[in-house]
């Protein structure tokens, strides 16, 4: 049986970051130190001096690197309530791409890697990207097109070549995670591997900033060339040729990170939408009292009911060192789209109120559209687990042993 419960230090946690994001974060979300690109760095880096303050910076990593050290079950408290205002998982440094690289470094990096890239991540110093993404039927939903090369040279590294886009905090990052497929002095594909960098790199260029529904992340999402490259053997991140595992390291849990943020986000419009049902009259009553917004609000309720316990089962398996591949799709699948619906019905009961700029849901509703694409499709993670359920013996059940 999964323990739903918490342990009082945990619930003071949770109070704590709670208060922070209303009392701090919640204020500075209209600081005129953001555009469509997102927050600038500026605005970041006061924002997480202040949650380092109070002591609820980086719940996702680990104490000897400088964050909290919580397990997943932690990590949903807390990022739901970073998730509460737009800029908050910034704030608590939380935000993707950092988290999931933070995840990723912890787990295959050197140890003089983790010191010279990982410490400074985690302190909310440093900003990252992970370059992946491609245009131009390059890799994507299918991480198998993978295009970007990585050929050894004469010094015993490598010459990148290829483009990325999409890349997620580029402008302003100190370091970058580069997947390349790899070749070996004959030519033969030995697969995926990861590289890791310092962005200052002769040959990295960025050349185009695209403007996107989203502004959540600094820096926005660029499109980035590499034109012969060079990066040392020791600039391998983990082993040549793993770059798909190491992958899926990072991209399961980060899955479940986004579905914890985006609950948050939710839950701030549902509870915006619910002050405006009880206080706007219309047609002699509370518009909460007109069964067609009050059934919404109660869709409300039961679609972010429904997201926490997937999130909470995902984690819990998690913790427990289980194979949780399918319950993150699934929860990854069903939070996407049900915290989309949370949000859509927020704007509907909101009205005209509701597509202005004068609360906070019209930028959440163009924020969280992205959510239902990134990290896996909704239609993709359908497929895997279509194909599991099909091809498995014992369906889903027997994939989970």
């Amino acid at each position: 049986m999964i323990d739903f419960s918490l342990d009082p230090q945990m619930e003071e946690l949770r109070t704590r970051a709670r208060e922070f994001v209303r009392d701090i974060v919640v204020p500075r979300e209209h600081d005129p130190r953001q555009d469509r690109h997102g927050p600038s760095d500026e605005l970041r880096l006061e924002l997480v001096a202040q949650a380092r303050s109070a002591g609820l910076l980086s719940a996702h990593a680990p104490v000897e690197w400088g964050g909290l050290g919580l397990d997943h079950r932690g990590r949903a408290l807390l990022l739901e309530e970073a998730g509460y205002s737009p800029i908050g998982p910034l704030a608590l440094n939380v935000q993707a791409p950092d988290e999931g690289n933070t995840n990723l470094l912890e787990k295959v990096a050197t140890p003089e890697q983790k010191e010279r890239f990982l410490r400074p991540l985690v302190s909310g110093e440093q900003r990252s990207a992970f370059c992946m993404t491609e245009p131009d039927g390059g890799a994507g939903s299918d991480p198998r097109l993978l295009r970007t090369t990585a050929t050894p040279d004469s010094r015993g590294g490598y010459v990148l070549n290829g483009r990325k886009w999409l890349i997620t905090g580029f402008p302003g990052a100190r370091f970058v995670i580069v997947m390349a497929r790899t070749l070996d002095d004959t030519g033969r594909d030995l697969g995926a591997s990861m590289f890791l960098f310092d962005t200052e790199r002769a040959g990295m260029t960025m050349v185009g900033q695209l403007n996107t529904m989203d502004n959540n992340s600094p820096g926005g999402h660029a499109i980035v060339d590499f034109e012969d490259v060079r990066v040392g053997a020791d600039e391998v991140l983990g082993e040549v040729g793993r770059g798909f595992r190491y992958a899926q390291l990072r991209l399961g849990p980060a899955r479940m990170t986004h579905c914890m943020r985006w609950l948050g986000a939710a839950r701030r419009c549902h509870d915006i939408a619910v002050d405006y049902a009880r206080e706007r009259h219309a047609f002699g009553k509370r518009l909460g009292d007109h069964e067609g917004v009050g059934f919404m609000l109660a869709d409300n309720e039961m679609d972010l009911h429904s997201s926490r316990l997937l999130i909470w089962q995902a984690c819990w398996l998690l913790d427990q060192g289980a194979r949780a591949r399918e319950e993150t799709s699934m929860a990854k699948v069903y939070c996407s789209e049900a915290l989309s619906r949370v949000v859509d019905r927020s704007v509907q009961i909101l009205g005209g109120r509701g597509i202005t700029d004068h609360t906070v849901v019209e930028r959440i509703y163009r924020d969280i559209r992205s959510f239902r694409i990134y990290d896996g499709p909704s239609e993709v993670h359908r497929w895997a687990l279509a194909r599991s359920i099909v091809d498995e013996p014992g369906g889903r059940e027997a994939g989970m042993k």
